[in-house]
C-alpha cells in the first residue's frame, strides 16, 4: 500500500512569501538606483551640479569645459560629416533626473552634438533625453524671424526616456479620485461590479 505524502500547507505558504520577498527587493533595487548612479566616476565627479541652465544661456562661452547635466525634448535631429547634431527644447529635470513634461517650463534651447554614430532617426523629434555634456561655447542661428544664440555641448552620456501621457506620469495606471479604478476597470465600460453598469451613481463621475 502506498504512502502519499502531502506537503505542510504552513511551510508552501512560508516559501511563496521568500520568493514574493526577494523578487519585490529586487525590484526596489532596480527602481532605486538613480540616473546619476550610472554614470561612470570620470563623469559624475566632474559634474557642476550648481550651474544653471540660465546661467549656461547668459554666457555660454564662459563655461567652456565645464561638464552639466541637462534635459530636454528634441526638436530636430540631423547628421552631419562627422556628428550627430540635436537640436533640444531644455526642460527642468524632476525625479530621477527626468525631463518633465511641461514645455511651459523651458528656459531656452541647446544643441548637443555626439561625436560618435547616432542614427536621426532613434531620437525623433519630440523625444525626451537626459545628457551630460561637456560645454563648448555657443553658435547663432536664425530661428523663424530672428536668430538666437544656442548654447553648445558635446555629449558624453545621455538617455531616453519612454513617452508616457502626462497624466500617467503623475499617477501612473492609477487615477485620483473620482476615477480611482485601474484599468481595465475604466470609464465607461469596465468596473468592479461587473461588466456595462451604466446607471450606477458612478456613471456621472
Amino acid at each position: 500500500m502506498s504512502t502519499l505524502k502531502t506537503v505542510s500547507p504552513t511551510l508552501f505558504d512560508f516559501s511563496e512569501k521568500l520568493v514574493l520577498l526577494f523578487c519585490l527587493a529586487t525590484f526596489c533595487a532596480g527602481c532605486s538606483t538613480s540616473y546619476k548612479a550610472t554614470l561612470s566616476p570620470a563623469l559624475s565627479e566632474h559634474i557642476e551640479p550648481s550651474l544653471t541652465f540660465p546661467q549656461i544661456k547668459e554666457s555660454p562661452d564662459s563655461f567652456k569645459g565645464k561638464l552639466v547635466i541637462l534635459g530636454g525634448q528634441v526638436l530636430s535631429a540631423k547628421r552631419l560629416k562627422e556628428t550627430t547634431q540635436l537640436t533640444i527644447l531644455q526642460l527642468p529635470l524632476i525625479d530621477d533626473r527626468e525631463p518633465t513634461t511641461e514645455l511651459t517650463q523651458s528656459q531656452g534651447r541647446f544643441i548637443a552634438e555626439q561625436q560618435e554614430f547616432l542614427d536621426p532617426a532613434t531620437v525623433p523629434s519630440g523625444t525626451r533625453i537626459t545628457l551630460v555634456g561637456e560645454l563648448s561655447g555657443s553658435v547663432t542661428q536664425s530661428l523663424d524671424e530672428t536668430v538666437y544664440t544656442y548654447p553648445t555641448l558635446i555629449m558624453k552620456h545621455f538617455k531616453v526616456w519612454p513617452a508616457y501621457h502626462s497624466d500617467y506620469e503623475r499617477y501612473g495606471p492609477y487615477y485620483p479620485y473620482p476615477y480611482g479604478y485601474p484599468y481595465p476597470y475604466a470609464y465607461p465600460y469596465w468596473r468592479p461590479y461587473g461588466r456595462f453598469y451604466p446607471y450606477s451613481p458612478y456613471w456621472y463621475w
